[in-house]
């Protein structure tokens, strides 16, 4: 297999390269070995700030064959929920706990003497690869970390043997060079480790979605066959800023000439085409009142559409790197004995022109070519709004647009073939779930010291045996955001404005707000959220910046 890594011949000076995988036969560790341990490798796999419909089984024109033959072949969750940004919903995912309650209800650039908000996980806190490292998995992660920045916060100092990981939110795709400004502070140093020791890849020599999955590789090609493996694998897809290779970029060209409402309108009747909303639910309305396609010139249309044209294209790269784990599990003689997990973080984000006011670098263009080295931009509101199809809303929000992230479980060996599951998850029962299918237990004590109970459940008798947990409470809390679902209701809140409330099951959209229909409902549900936020110290918005010295 091999692909070119960047040939913008116009736009930059620096060499075209090229890499195979056959190159990963070069470590010197032999491939074809079939695990032998009963026990079922791991792959979790995260995508960075992707839409609830941004890939073909999901409802998307963007070409994902390999996620979408993951989906035939096991089972997606149509309302699957994340923490609604990318440090929370990675501190749950790899905790199984609340974000706050491992210590990172805010994010980890900050500097906060709250322990609920301290920006790493806490010494109550144990991750997947802590319990299955434990359990005598191998563990290995490789992509983006971005829940602890500083010596002791690192993959490596919780539970992964073996890394390559990129500790930071975002950086170009093509170097790891600072994207902030030099007078901005606290600074802008962006960290590359393998392992515990920083390293600094060459610039303009990759391509980062596919320098994660040659890192990966690596991992599952040298893992003994006498032991399963576990490997987290969080890409920076399709976060901004929007860079990606020629060809992708060119599979699209004209896809999005007809707009952000009609590329919306059909992944919407996709959706119900799919079974994954019900038939009778209602897109929710424009973002914005002046988001009129027609509006737009010749000139600026087309520049939008390029905005898009470059967001698919890194979608598509990364289920073609996807499609390269696949290929290299059959080699080994793993597939039958894998299991893959595929979400997201949170929903699209707003982000548009980013070489501007806090962000501004020199290094990048305002006027550069989307998709090049040279620029530095997201693709803003409108495809946004496209690409959290049919809900309201965003990255960082409590609504649906926010929280809500495709959720694939592939393990042919025991999840039923095609199967659409509507039960109410959270992205922390994902460590309860693997516990299981690897054996083993969530612990009460590790390396002496108490572990906080977990707050995720295992979904694995929701999948196999029709069985829900949609009853329980979930709770969300970000930037003074909040929110609880329970059952078919759902109350969410801006920053200090004042409840909503909505019937999920009739609503999931978000369309009817029924608090001032149903005043005892609202206040009970108020009553156990905010019981909630007391006992996990949540504070408000207020509260928290008063003690905030920076934050991004």
């Amino acid at each position: 297999m091999e692909k070119s890594i960047n040939c913008y011949k116009d736009t930059t000076n620096m060499n075209c390269l090229r890499y195979t995988g056959l190159l990963l036969l070069f470590s010197g560790i032999a491939v074809g070995a079939s695990t032998q341990s009963s026990q079922p490798n791991i792959i979790l796999i995260l995508a960075d700030d992707m839409g609830f419909s941004d890939i073909g089984s999901y409802g998307s024109e963007i070409k994902t064959p390999h996620l979408d033959r993951l989906a035939s072949e096991g089972v997606r969750f149509s309302n699957m929920y994340n923490s609604s940004r990318c440090c929370p919903s990675r501190a749950s995912l790899l905790s199984g706990l609340y974000p706050h309650q491992a210590g990172v209800g805010e994010m980890t650039d900050t500097d906060l003497p709250i322990p609920e908000y301290q920006g790493y996980f806490n010494d109550q806190t144990v991750t997947i690869a802590d319990v299955l490292g434990a359990a005598g998995y191998n563990t290995y992660m490789s992509g983006k970390w971005h829940v602890g920045e500083e010596s002791g916060h690192r993959p490596a100092d919780h539970g992964f043997q073996q890394c390559f990981a990129f500790l930071n939110g975002a950086a170009s795709y093509f170097d790891f060079k600072p994207y902030r400004n030099e007078l901005w502070p606290p600074g802008n140093k962006l960290t590359v480790v393998r392992n515990n020791q920083e390293i600094v890849p060459e610039a303009n020599t990759f391509y980062a979605t596919n320098l994660y999955t040659d890192e990966a590789l690596k991992f599952i090609n040298q893992n003994s066959k006498d032991k399963p493996f576990f490997l987290y694998l969080a890409y920076t897809a399709p976060h901004w800023p929007l860079h990606a290779l020629p060809e992708d970029i060119e599979k699209y060209e004209g896809v999005y000439d007809d707009g952000w409402e009609a590329i919306r309108n059909n992944r919407h009747q996709r959706l119900i085409e799919l079974g994954l909303i019900d038939a009778d639910t209602q897109l929710s309305p424009k973002n914005k009142p002046d988001r009129n396609w027609e509006g737009l010139s010749p000139e600026e249309q087309k520049n939008e559409a390029r905005l898009m044209e470059v967001y698919a294209a890194m979608v598509d790269c990364m289920d073609q790197n996807i499609g390269r784990l696949l290929e290299q599990l059959e080699k080994n003689g793993q597939i039958d004995n894998t299991i893959i997990l595929f979400l997201s973080d949170n929903g699209g984000a707003t982000a548009g022109r980013l070489n501007e006011g806090k962000y501004g670098n020199p290094r990048f263009s305002p006027n550069a070519l989307p998709g090049t080295p040279e620029s530095f931009v997201g693709y803003g509101h409108n495809w946004a709004n496209v690409s959290n199809t049919p809900f309201r809303e965003f990255k960082s929000d409590i609504h649906e647009g926010g929280i809500a992230t495709p959720f694939i479980a592939w393990y042919p060996a025991r999840f039923q073939k095609a199967k659409i599951n509507h039960t109410t998850t959270h992205i922390l029962d994902v460590l309860p779930t693997l516990a299981e299918l690897a054996g083993t237990n969530y612990p009460k004590r590790f390396k002496g010291k108490k572990i906080k109970p977990q707050a995720g459940k295992s979904l694995v008798s929701s999948i196999e045996n029709e069985s829900t947990l949609s009853k329980r409470p979930l709770f969300f809390e970000h930037l003074g955001k909040c929110g609880l679902i329970e059952g078919d209701w759902k109350i969410v809140r801006f920053n200090g404005k004042t409840w909503e409330l909505y019937n999920l099951k009739v609503d999931r959209t978000e369309l009817n707000n029924l608090a001032g229909n149903n005043q005892e409902k609202l206040d009970k549900m108020v009553a156990i959220y905010n019981r909630w936020a007391k006992e996990n110290k949540v504070l408000p918005r207020e509260e928290v910046e008063k003690q905030m010295i920076y934050q991004f």
